[in-house]
């Protein structure tokens, strides 16, 4: 049975004007979140993952293109509106000690959206203790301030703060990139508990596909700007179709005995997303381009039941991947 689609985009652009022209950091971007399930959003650095992010959550506001919510056009609302939608939709910044106030200690930071949304003093109080405990950090540190703490405690006020209005959906901005191996893992384990216990909805976006691989149930990548297309998880590991997805998973180390993969790399001139021209904007670093690639850029097609690729040979790699 099909789940609930919590969050949907539609055709979402966001472009920005600079000297030189229009910066299309988003670009015609489709996608869809089931509730209780996490999104990820893979791509190198520059892509548009967190200008993503953000516009979907009207930190910025869109170029073009809808975002529906609960079913509902959210594109543009009023500031009563959003703030209404602030409770409901949260994020989760990548660099925890940035994103703190260091003026204000733990419990006062994780007290503001509480504050902000009028809830009552003593009410406030007990539901700042829960979150601690909820995060795994100790009432102790609740009069410490953000610089008296390491980077995995920061990042679990972050957490605090973000599910402090029980939001059904969060934005995770590469949450542990600035962590050390063993509190990523932390941190990723943390989230798994809040989505299974809260029933949370997840865009998780970071560059390190084996983090994403573990946490995501479907997984959106993003070039330049634009998605070469999205799947569930485990049929996007197997069997990858657009180019630019093969040649990140050639990437990812893989511990077993035996032949080494062979890594695909990516050669040829990165086009600029400032005034691109009409046409595939991975074609000069795809080893299946074609003239056509060159000519027009690719739809976005359904090519297996829920696996849907922007390229124009992704019905002919899936020929020669069944075969």
């Amino acid at each position: 049975m099909a789940k609930e689609v919590l969050l949907e985009a539609v055709g979402l652009k966001k472009y920005f004007q600079t000297a030189a022209g229009q910066l299309h950091a988003v670009d015609d971007i489709h996608f869809s979140v089931e509730k209780g399930t996490t999104l990820g959003v893979v791509g190198e650095s520059g892509c548009g993952k967190s200008t993503l992010g953000r516009v979907v959550l009207h930190l910025l506001e869109s170029t073009d293109g809808k975002i529906l919510y609960k079913g509902k056009d959210i594109t543009h609302v009023s500031k009563r509106e959003l703030r209404e939608l602030r409770n409901e939709m949260q994020i989760i910044f990548q660099d925890p000690f940035a994103s703190l106030n260091p003026r204000m200690p733990v419990r006062k930071i994780i007290s503001e959206p509480l504050e902000n949304a009028g809830v009552p003093r003593a009410e406030r109080e007990k539901r700042i203790t829960e979150l601690m405990d909820t995060v795994g950090l100790a009432a102790r540190l609740g009069d410490s301030y953000p610089h008296e703490l390491d980077g995995g405690r920061r990042q679990r006020i972050g957490v605090a703060r973000a599910i402090a209005m029980n939001p059904d959906f969060v934005v995770c901005d590469e949450p542990v990139s600035a962590l050390d191996v063993s509190i990523q893992a932390q941190i990723i384990n943390l989230l798994q508990d809040l989505q299974r216990d809260r029933g949370l909805t997840y865009m998780f976006i970071s560059h390190d596909l084996s983090v994403v691989k573990y946490l995501s149930h479907k997984i959106m990548v993003m070039y330049l700007g634009q998605t070469g297309g999205w799947r569930d998880t485990e049929d996007l590991f197997a069997n990858p179709l657009h180019p630019y997805t093969q040649a990140l998973l050639s990437a990812v180390p893989i511990p077993k005995v035996g032949p080494k993969k062979q890594r695909i790399l990516l050669k040829g001139e990165i086009v600029s997303p400032i005034n691109p021209e009409p046409r595939c904007r991975f074609a000069k670093r795809c080893i299946h381009a074609t003239e056509a690639c060159l000519a027009a850029p690719p739809a976005l097609t359904e090519v297996r039941p829920g696996h849907f690729v922007a390229c124009h040979r992704a019905r002919e790699l899936n020929d020669i991947n069944a075969n």
